[in-house]
């Protein structure tokens, strides 16, 4: 299980598990349980690449970031690493 500290959200954590590139699991540490657990059931399946463009940049009360956007940077950042 891979592990993102968030920054900007009510959420604390992120924790994810990818295979051959697909999501498989989504777990958000904090945050709004019913929002998060429904960007975690909606993106498990997904290619990593399409659900970084489907999340990337998606913004919460003007704050420049939201869980969705910070998936996506925890995606993005997971990607880097195994590159």
């Amino acid at each position: 299980m891979n592990s993102y500290k968030t920054h900007g959200t009510c959420s604390k954590e992120i924790q994810f598990e990818i295979e051959d590139h697909i999501i498989k699991e989504v777990r958000f540490i904090g945050g709004c349980m019913g929002n998060t657990q429904g960007v975690a059931a909606l993106v498990k399946g997904y290619d990593i690449d399409e659900a970084i463009r489907r999340l990337k940049g998606i913004d919460c009360h003007g704050r420049g970031t939201s869980c969705p956007d910070q998936l996506a940077k925890a995606l993005e950042e997971y990607k880097e690493s195994v590159a």
